[in-house]
């Protein structure tokens, strides 16, 4: 069952989170708290108040099914997502379901308030049928269709980010996105033991090393798949993320959110989605707000290597000027940058993120991302949680955060200069992201301190794992998506209408397309390019043709003297269509492995969006 305890935002109590370092000092922590504190006195404004209530018995359950893309064993209609997403799941992804579906259908017979249907019917189990249990399956392929590949051929790909030096086996740990993270996890005893007595180090340099291996269908990060897509990878992670869980022992605890108030205009306290809306009206593709742009583009060009930034603070009389001025003269470009401060920019930029209505890894999900540090010793399988709770933001928060992110990743490189270290970082924005205003407090002391550091210090190092899409989940919504079109061919058959509709289209333009497909035999495929002088191209793969030999084709048989050479050299490849919406391929990508898993998918080079 749900959890319906640690429903607020924890709080901080100095004793008990240092009893959890290993003799470290968290005092910039501390500093950056009573700062906060400071700069609040002037009064707190009740429109960025948040309400957190307790759920009523199964309402956890229903929400969660909701958000897992279930609501169809809610409703019992037969909606053809719904089912689709259940013939994806593994077994502990399918336990999971069957555990939170059993406890809100015992739930609702206990309430009598409808008639519900019978975990049997959803999973077509029956008295011969085995119970779910958590097994340990072969790694899953990225393919989504385990017959058609052989053993996958590995790639290392060495990363900044995740090295600090370059690696060697003896020291570097691999990580695979290939099998689902519940299935794989062990846990033995030694784990559960260790636990109790976790000690957070402060030594950046105790942080594990990672490889992470590239199948040969390459890494695809977040923004290299349609919104649609994306979306059935926010229900599949909610719906690992709680397998995973399961798997370790852990309880999943989330907020209810019953009101967040914010502000309807303006630049601070205002949702995130809303300054987008305003954002996109003048550029469209907006992701990330643009007075936040600013100020990252503001600290980037003039104070990286400020010793003390982000720690010190500035003038507080300042920063409340600026942040007046800023709201009056920001949308008509007359705000004067150059007499910004660098430690008063880091002051606006750290009061943008606090003063947000919903944190930006949301109030529903901050039990979890604590519960990470606190019940999981391995780095390793806290960044497997972490990695599944990043792929549950909003769209608006994860680009946000990931320019925050990356403007940090920037701030720990210039160490020698500003001398901030990734540890003294992490104390400093650990407090204005895991501490937002709220019209109720958390009796309970938590040593959570050391644990929201910690997490900022694994979100900064790992950024760019982080932000790269399992393998196993692209497999499931590939899946998904076949089973979509075979439902809705289904649908489509026993509508008479449509059939007649579909022969007068078919005589009309699919025998144009029949000979031109016919055109193109087995292992060819045709590549579009709008941009390029040469608009298409039929390319032979073999095993060893990759994205990037495709790229380079183009960019040979286009770059004779045309005056868009610029234009067209900074492009992807792109799979549309078939079992997926859309897919910017990682140049690595070995093509023949794709075209076999989606042979029905067009092949186009465009612009790859920012």
């Amino acid at each position: 069952m749900l959890s319906n305890e640690s429903l607020h935002t924890p709080q901080f109590n100095r004793s008990i989170s240092e009893s959890s370092m290993d003799n470290s000092s968290m005092e910039d922590f501390w500093c950056e708290v009573n700062n906060i504190k400071e700069s609040s006195e002037d009064g707190q404004d009740d429109s960025l108040l948040m309400e957190v209530k307790p759920a009523d018995e199964g309402d956890l359950e229903a929400e969660w099914l909701q958000d897992a893309g279930l609501s169809n064993l809610i409703s019992g209609t037969q909606e053809h997502d719904g089912q689709a997403l259940l013939s994806t799941l593994t077994r502990t992804q399918a336990a999971a379901v069957q555990k939170r579906y059993t406890t809100y259908t015992q739930t609702m017979r206990k309430k009598n308030k409808h008639t519900v249907r019978d975990v049997r019917d959803i999973f077509g189990i029956n008295d011969s049928t085995p119970s779910f249990e958590p097994k340990t399956l072969s790694p899953i392929p990225s393919n989504g269709v385990q017959h058609m590949i052989k053993k996958p051929i590995w790639k290392p790909v060495t990363n900044n980010s995740c090295t600090l030096e370059k690696p060697s086996p003896s020291v570097a740990e691999e990580l695979s996105f290939e099998a689902s993270f519940s299935e794989t996890v062990a846990v033995d005893g030694k784990d559960k033991e260790s636990e109790k007595n976790q000690r957070i180090k402060k030594d950046d340099s105790a942080l594990p090393k990672f490889i992470v291996w590239k199948s040969r269908f390459g890494l695809t990060e977040v923004g290299d798949l349609s919104l649609e897509d994306m979306k059935k990878i926010r229900y599949l992670s909610l719906i690992e993320l709680t397998a995973f869980y399961d798997a370790l022992g852990i309880e999943l605890k989330r907020n209810r959110i019953v009101r967040i108030k914010g502000k309807e205009n303006g630049l601070f306290g205002v949702p995130l989605t809303t300054l987008l809306e305003s954002d996109q009206k003048k550029f469209p593709g907006t992701k990330v707000p643009l007075i936040f742009q600013k100020l990252l583009q503001r600290l980037e060009e003039t104070g990286l290597e400020t010793e003390g930034i982000l720690r010190v603070p500035g003038s507080a009389a300042r920063v409340k000027n600026l942040r007046e001025e800023l709201e009056a003269k920001f949308h008509d470009n007359s705000f004067d940058w150059n007499k910004v401060r660098n430690n008063d920019a880091a002051g606006l930029l750290k009061m943008f993120i606090r003063e947000l209505p919903s944190p930006l890894f949301t109030m529903e999900y901050l039990p979890a991302f604590i519960t990470l540090v606190e019940k999981i010793s391995k780095i390793k399988l806290q960044l497997q949680a972490l990695h599944l709770l990043i792929m549950l933001l909003p769209d608006a928060n994860r680009d946000t955060a990931k320019a925050l992110l990356n403007f940090l990743k920037k701030v720990v490189s210039n160490e020698e200069k500003n001398k901030m270290s990734l540890w003294n970082v992490s104390m400093i924005l650990a407090p204005n992201l895991f501490i937002c205003k709220r019209k109720s407090t958390n009796k309970e002391e938590m040593k959570a301190a050391a644990s929201t550091a910690h997490i900022v210090r694994l979100l900064i190092r790992y950024q760019d794992i982080l932000w790269t899409v399992p393998s196993f989940l692209i497999s499931q919504v590939r899946k998904m998506n076949e089973a979509a079109l075979i439902n809705n061919k289904r649908q489509l058959i026993f509508d008479k209408s449509v059939r007649r509709l579909l022969r007068r289209k078919t005589m009309e333009r699919e025998r144009p397309e029949r000979r031109e497909h016919c055109d193109v035999p087995e292992g060819v495929i045709r590549v579009y390019a709008p941009l390029h002088s040469k608009v298409s191209m039929a390319i032979q793969l073999n095993s060893r043709t990759k994205a990037k030999d495709i790229l380079a084709r183009f960019h040979c048989e286009n770059s004779h003297g045309t005056s868009d050479n610029v234009r067209i050299h900074n492009q992807s490849l792109y799979e549309i269509g078939g079992n997926i919406g859309e897919h910017c391929l990682d140049p690595d990508t070995y093509i023949l492995d794709v075209y076999h898993v989606n042979p029905h998918a067009e092949w186009m080079l465009k612009p790859k969006s920012s």
